[in-house]
């Protein structure tokens, strides 16, 4: 299947919305929505699998599978958050590389220190500038296909100020980041004044209790964001589900209630590819007197 090209879109100047996949129940959910992109966040996609913080604690080699997993499994062009390239250059090289063969249309990496936080937790630190500068040729020199983007994000602005935060995004996007994030904005009036100073497209994280104010997709726009990713909406949301489900079995002994609604299980096998598993059974499947002995 040929993805969305994201460079495309972004050419086109079409505002790209990008939600959050978190599993593999998300994707195939997304897939009958419609979205022409989605995000892969190690933050949701480490707790999804692995039950673990977004702390540098997932490997590289458990990340990669399980964007290989999503790319195989969503319609949609894949942008995957690399945290920092899991390591020095030669790591951000191996990174793109891998991350470009398992199908992604852009390899996010960032300048925090190993081991890295979640940008909308605290202890983050940051990386001197010039070692993202490093990176961002690395990763722009490391990809093969020119329509697989890098998108550069820094951590700064909760260490060194909005102003230290724009600095480092003017200066990645000058080192050749395809799009510019600017991570945990504070203020309508930041994300206002970080997409007037950088000429590249920008990225925003639209992160349901962060530290960034949530705006919809026409405020984006009109604040001067080229793209936006929601990578905690459907985290949370299945999250709320599995509490209210579990609370009902618990006290009421039952999954049945008006109050806690279920997704149609039929159509949940058709999503999931049963009809194509039954099509085969019908066409292979012998007859128990047609054994063969």
């Amino acid at each position: 299947m040929n993805k969305p090209s994201l460079k495309t879109a972004l050419e086109n100047g079409q505002f790209v919305l990008a939600p959050g996949i978190h599993d593999m129940i998300t994707a195939v959910v997304s897939n009958k929505i419609g979205f022409d992109f989605v995000y892969a966040s190690g933050y949701w996609m480490g707790a999804s699998a692995l039950g673990l913080p977004d702390a540098g604690i997932a490997s590289y080699t458990q990340m990669l599978d399980r964007v290989a997993t999503l790319c195989r499994v969503s319609n949609a062009g894949v942008i995957a958050d690399a945290d920092t390239g899991y390591g020095g250059l030669l790591n951000v090289h191996h990174t793109v590389r891998g991350y470009e063969e398992a199908g992604v249309v852009a390899v996010q990496i960032e300048d925090q220190e190993f081991p890295k936080k979640c940008g909308h937790t605290p202890f983050k630190r940051v990386v001197p500038a010039i070692d993202m500068i490093e990176k961002i040729k690395v990763a722009t020199e490391a990809r093969r296909n020119p329509e697989t983007l890098i998108i550069a994000r820094t951590d700064a602005r909760q260490i060194e100020g909005f102003e230290g935060a724009l600095k480092r995004g003017l200066a990645y996007g000058e080192a050749g980041a395809d799009v510019v994030f600017l991570e945990a904005l504070e203020s309508e009036e930041e994300m206002r004044e970080a997409c007037r100073s950088v000429s590249r497209p920008m990225m925003a994280n639209m992160a349901d209790g962060g530290k960034t104010p949530i705006r919809s997709r026409a405020e984006m726009q009109d604040i001067g964001y080229s793209m936006a990713i929601f990578p905690a909406a459907t985290g949370l949301a299945a999250a709320a589900a599995a509490e209210a489900v579990l609370n009902l079995l618990k006290h009421e002994g039952t999954s049945l209630s008006p109050d806690v609604p279920l997704f149609d299980f039929t159509e949940f096998n058709s999503l999931i590819g049963f009809d194509e598993v039954w099509d085969f059974e019908r066409r292979w499947a012998r007859e128990p007197k047609d054994e063969p002995r």
